[in-house]
């Protein structure tokens, strides 16, 4: 009876253990989501904001600057911001920024009003305005780093089921040609082998705010990623390894991987120092399990997570796949370092859209993939 109860007892507090990482995870990603960050994007400084709470983050942690100096990596690069006003009429109806419509993230501004001529089933025109507005099923929007010499609306069909005629229209976009932006970068020193890495990564930075009321949270994209990347912090830093572990919180990811590009050309420690560098981005769901970049380019390490997920039943399934240039790893890979990059199947599919919030996202195996990692970590590590 005695050994029924303590084994009742173990189980209830590893249970209990492992339902803190999610607990924590759900409270990062309401913060990391709230309008405070506005979308960790270009305006209302909504990627500095993020990117001094990380690091603030990892301070209080105990974590050293990577560089021994800063957590902060600068560098800078061009992107198209729209702070101002983002408003659309058509037929006389007004209509909703990200929700009935969204902007080209490469569009010039332009305040007007005219009438639309159809150039196609999908497709209106006004030449002298040089503006396009295009019906699409979905609304998802994106980073863009220069401008055009037109405007074009994507207008949701779902919610405007007239065909457009007239309207009257005051964008206003602000082009900034060296938008500065940081890294965030810190590490725990390893006790036995310091001066070899085992990275873990993920993109803060998401796509802002499209004028003054709208702005896109990112809550699978990549507020999940980060959740999981600064608890591991967190319990890295109260678990000092044999080597050292480096967190890297990227910006620019949704700019064309700008921040990792960067890091790897301008390396704060050398990186063929780096033994693997795991990175996670989209993180929120996996009922459906993960799948694995990479994976194919190196099979041994895939066999070792594919190991430590069997015995201890943790993912239903992890898809193999091979290289791909769709996160903050392939820079990293490019450059011979050893890279997987997973993300998280099933569930909700919002992305690059207004309903990526945190209230619709499960996290539903956060504590698994947290499990999964240090488990692989050690495994790296010959432990």
């Amino acid at each position: 009876m005695i050994k029924r109860l303590f084994f009742l007892y173990l189980c209830f507090h590893c249970t209990a253990a492992n339902a803190q990482h999610v607990v924590y995870g759900k409270k990062m990603l309401d913060t990391l989501t709230s309008s405070h960050f506005w979308g960790r994007g270009y305006t209302q400084n909504g990627m500095e904001k993020a990117g001094l709470f990380i690091a603030e983050t990892f301070s209080s942690y105990g974590l050293l600057a990577l560089d021994g100096k800063s957590f902060f990596q600068k560098f800078s690069y061009p992107v198209n911001t729209f702070p101002g006003k983002m408003e659309l009429t058509l037929n006389g109806k007004k209509l909703k920024p990200g929700a009935d419509f969204i902007i080209l993230p490469e569009s010039n501004g332009l305040t007007s009003s005219g009438v639309l001529q159809q150039k196609d089933s999908i497709t209106y025109l006004n030449e002298n305005d040089r503006l396009v507005i295009k019906e699409e099923n979905k609304l998802t929007w994106s980073v863009g780093t220069k401008v055009e010499d037109y405007t074009m609306i994507l207008l949701n069909r779902n919610s405007f089921k007239e065909q457009p005629h007239s309207y009257t229209v005051k964008i206003e976009n602000k082009f900034v040609d060296q938008f500065s932006a940081s890294n965030i970068c810190g590490y725990v020193r390893g006790t036995l082998q310091p001066d070899s890495f085992l990275f873990i990564t993920a993109h803060f930075d998401h796509l802002g705010g499209m004028g003054k009321e709208t702005f896109f949270p990112g809550a699978n994209d990549n507020a999940s990623g980060v959740a999981l990347m600064l608890e591991l912090a967190r319990y890295y830093a109260l678990h000092p390894q044999p080597y050292s572990i480096a967190f890297i919180a990227f910006a620019g990811e949704e700019a064309g991987l700008v921040g990792s590009k960067y890091f790897t050309e301008n390396p704060l420690v050398p990186l063929s120092s780096i033994r693997f560098l795991l990175n996670t981005d989209l993180a929120g769901t996996g009922t459906e399990g993960i799948t694995v970049v990479n994976a194919t380019e190196f099979p041994k390490e895939f066999a070792w997570m594919n190991e430590v997920n069997e015995k201890e039943k943790l993912l239903v399934k992890i898809n193999p796949r091979g290289k791909a240039a769709n996160s903050d790893h392939y820079f990293f890979m490019e450059k011979e370092v050893p890279s997987f990059f997973f993300y998280t199947l099933g569930g909700i599919t919002a992305y690059h859209d207004i309903n990526d919030r945190a209230e619709t996202l499960p996290l539903s195996e956060f504590d698994d993939l947290f499990r999964l990692i240090v488990l692989f970590n050690n495994k790296l590590m010959g432990k």
